[in-house]
């Protein structure tokens, strides 16, 4: 049976963040998927499991098992009402159409973030959890590779990745920036004040700036103990923000919302560096007068990620443009391996019919002579619309070669 390629995919586009929760898989829960799916469904021979904040997608290579089966089983795995959340998913059954969603989503335009770099990033640690299982299939193997040069061209082609248009991106790397020694800085004591968006992207953008001393606090305890066991940072009682005992901290970062200056004093002549993320804002701004406080506002960083969208959404037509090659590129690929798949599936039969002729008339032959045939019968194969005709007319066809 043909293989093709496909997948199913719930994301941002499809599903709000709760929606999406459900059908999140954790790095542990990775490895039981893969087993679960390979033994029920013994055509799948390549198998890529895609979970971020914003998107979980399952890319297959099977020859039987449709996107829309997987799609039911996942559901399933997940304990969730399969006709209640079918609609929240995007599929497909064909091999192109898979791999051009795959370049799309892996370029960034499908991202929250437009240009948002880091899901090439999520997408190569996939193919390592497909690659020590085994299952990245000859077919979900290519389409990577597009995938990655799509990747690499896009960065050097275009200006689609310089810079960052997401604000927590943009500030934890002023954290990293406004010091001069990096080992110390990871070190340094940052209190997050909040749970909403923006403190969640911070947390998760965090892995790759690697601070490792936070604090998180919430006026809902609930909501921050969630984070905190997610990405192992200490709790910092509400309580004591409130009464604005943040003297320990080195960074202050708040991102609450409806709490104008929770942040009205510091107690202390220590340097501090204070980011206020909130409308309306949490940080009172007489701080910034203070001489040991570095005090930077929502506004100041929008303007420089406004500069920033600007150059990605001027790059958007270059970006699609390459993305469409490296398609065509796959599909050019693809078609020649399905001709040398249906070529070497009759070779055998032409090699055969060619041995026999020459056993039938007692004429003595070296193999080499009829290897030579056998490809030139073969070569008829690759004319357009040739292939039936080619099969019908063998026999005669082969009399005819040898003849000449």
């Amino acid at each position: 049976m043909k293989m093709s390629l496909k997948y199913i995919s719930i994301s941002h586009e499809t599903a709000s963040i709760i929606q999406r929760e459900n059908f999140h898989v954790s790095d542990e829960e990775k490895g039981i998927l893969i087993h679960s799916i390979c033994n029920t469904f013994d055509d799948i021979i390549g198998l890529l499991i895609l979970s971020t904040c914003n998107r979980t997608e399952i890319y297959f290579e099977s020859s039987l098992t449709s996107a829309a089966v997987i799609r039911d089983f996942f559901i399933k795995i997940k304990k969730d009402n399969i006709h209640a959340n079918k609609a929240l998913f995007n599929f497909s059954n064909n091999t192109k159409n898979t791999v051009r969603h795959l370049l799309t989503v892996s370029s960034g335009l499908k991202s929250l973030v437009l240009g948002d770099a880091e899901i090439i990033h999520q997408i190569k640690k996939a193919y390592q959890f497909s690659m020590t299982f085994k299952v990245q299939g000859s077919l979900l193997e290519r389409a990577l590779q597009s995938a990655f040069k799509n990747h690499k061209r896009i960065s050097n082609e275009t200006n689609f990745r310089d810079g960052t248009t997401s604000v927590a991106y943009k500030a934890l790397n002023f954290i990293k920036n406004s010091y001069h020694n990096e080992l110390s800085v990871k070190s340094k004591k940052i209190l997050l004040i909040g749970a909403g968006d923006i403190v969640h992207q911070i947390l998760k953008y965090n892995t790759k700036f690697k601070f490792s001393n936070l604090y998180l606090s919430n006026r809902t305890e609930k909501k921050a103990k969630v984070l905190s066991h997610r990405y192992q940072c200490q709790l910092y009682p509400w309580k004591k923000v409130i009464s604005n005992d943040i003297k320990d901290f080195d960074i202050i970062i708040s991102a609450v919302n409806n709490c104008h200056h929770l942040i009205k004093k510091t107690c202390t002549n220590k340097e501090m560096l204070l980011l206020d993320l909130a409308i309306p804002g949490n940080i009172d701004e007489a701080l910034s007068k203070k001489k040991n406080i570095t005090y930077l506002d929502l506004d100041t960083i929008s303007i420089e990620l406004e500069n920033t969208r600007k150059n990605r959404l001027t790059s958007i037509n270059k970006v699609k443009e390459i993305t469409s090659q490296e398609l065509l590129n796959f599909v050019k690929w693809h078609n020649k391996l399905s001709l040398r798949q249906l070529l070497s599936k009759h070779k055998s039969t032409v090699l055969e019919k060619v041995k026999r002729h020459f056993m039938s008339t007692s004429e003595r032959i070296s193999n080499d002579k009829i290897v030579a045939i056998s490809n030139q019968i073969m070569k008829k194969f690759l004319a357009p619309n040739n292939l039936d005709k080619t099969l019908t007319n063998l026999d005669k066809i082969i009399s005819k070669e040898i003849t000449f």
